[in-house]
């Protein structure tokens, strides 16, 4: 399969299976997990702890001096895991913002699962798209608050609410919660690789149709 750039972005308190699945599933074209504190272990929601291949400081500066040299566009996809914690903590990184803001003017593919769709709402991605996420998570997906000095409102909601197990408009892409993990992962594979390169990935899985 042809090399591809997709970093999840590790932050402590990210749910284990929203990170780990999707990271396995995407493995196979070539993913870098990029920590959003540095190298050193991350402590996610169930207290399992997840070592980055690198910082999100030196993942970017590789794939900025790959863009500069017109060999890759920084990122084929940014991927952001849910758990309430780690959502929070990306809605709070300006790292995070930058990298989302310049994936979405390029129109790069962003991925987010469960609770993670609400840093798109805190960073002011992806308005006007078709969303998903954690049920619990819904209501501060439709009504949450955003920085008024960086977004502009789309009253009476920022996004269009879809109760879909993955979800795709666009370069947004969304799940719901641990138990879509592996349809996340695919969705991504399919929408960067194919389909075929997706059904290649998904048999040996021996996932329930």
């Amino acid at each position: 399969m042809a090399s591809k750039r997709a970093p999840p972005i590790l932050a402590k308190g990210a749910e284990e299976m929203e990170t780990v699945i999707p990271t396995d599933v995407m493995r196979r074209a070539g993913v870098t997990v990029a920590g959003l504190t540095g190298k050193e272990p991350v402590q996610c929601s169930r207290d399992v702890f997840i070592c980055p291949d690198a910082s999100l400081e030196d993942a970017r500066k590789e794939v900025e001096q790959l863009y500069l040299l017109f060999v890759y566009p920084p990122y084929d996809v940014v991927v952001l895991p849910g758990g309430n914690l780690g959502a929070q903590n990306l809605s709070e990184s300006a790292a995070v913002k930058d990298i989302l803001k310049d994936q979405e003017s390029r129109k790069g593919l962003i991925a987010a699962i469960c609770a993670g769709p609400t840093a798109l709402l805190a960073h002011g991605i992806g308005f006007g798209s078709k969303v998903t996420t954690h049920p619990l998570a819904k209501d501060k997906m439709m009504n949450g608050e955003t920085d008024p000095l960086s977004v502009v409102c789309l009253p009476p909601a920022h996004y269009c609410y879809s109760e879909s197990r993955v979800e795709k408009d666009g370069n947004i892409l969304t799940s719901r919660g641990p138990g879509t993990s592996f349809e996340f992962g695919l969705a991504i594979v399919e929408t960067l690789m194919g389909k075929e390169v997706a059904e290649q990935v998904k048999a040996p899985l021996i996932l329930k149709e």
